[in-house]
C-alpha cells in the first residue's frame, strides 16, 4: 500500500481516492480493519488531520464506518458503491468530453466505436 501524492488535487481527496482504489483491487476487503489516521500519516508524513478529512469523506459515503476504541472497516456494499459513484463521475467527465471532442473533429460513432477497439488491443 504505497501511494504516490500529486500537487494537483487536496492530499486529503487524494487518501480518499487511494482508499477506494484499494478497496477495489481487493487491497482491503469489506468488513476489514483499514491502517489507522496515524499509521497513514506516518507512512506519507502528512498531517493526521488531512488523513482523518479523507477518511471522513468516505464514512459521509458510507463507505467506511467506525468501531468505538477499534478503528475503521469497510463497510458492507462498499465496492458496489465505489463503483457506482465512479461509474456515473466517469460518465459526467471522461465520456462527455470524448463526445463533445468527438463532435468538434467530426468524428462519426462507427469511427468512435473502431478507435476505442483499436486501444483496447493495444492495452
Amino acid at each position: 500500500m504505497k501511494w504516490i501524492l500529486n500537487e494537483e488535487e487536496p492530499i486529503y481527496i487524494q487518501i480518499a481516492r487511494a482508499i477506494e482504489d484499494e478497496i477495489l483491487q481487493e487491497g482491503f476487503l469489506e468488513e476489514a480493519q483499514i491502517p489507522s489516521t496515524n499509521e497513514l500519516s506516518r507512512v506519507y508524513q502528512i498531517n493526521p488531520a488531512t488523513v482523518l478529512k479523507g477518511i471522513n469523506l468516505l464514512v459521509e459515503r458510507n463507505i467506511l464506518y467506525k468501531k468505538r476504541g477499534i478503528g475503521m472497516f469497510i463497510s458492507t456494499g462498499a465496492v458496489s458503491a465505489i463503483k457506482e459513484t465512479r461509474k456515473e463521475s466517469f460518465k459526467q467527465v471522461v465520456i462527455t468530453n470524448l463526445l463533445e471532442e468527438a463532435k468538434k473533429l467530426g468524428i462519426s460513432k462507427k469511427d468512435l466505436i473502431e478507435m476505442i477497439e483499436m486501444s483496447k488491443e493495444e492495452l
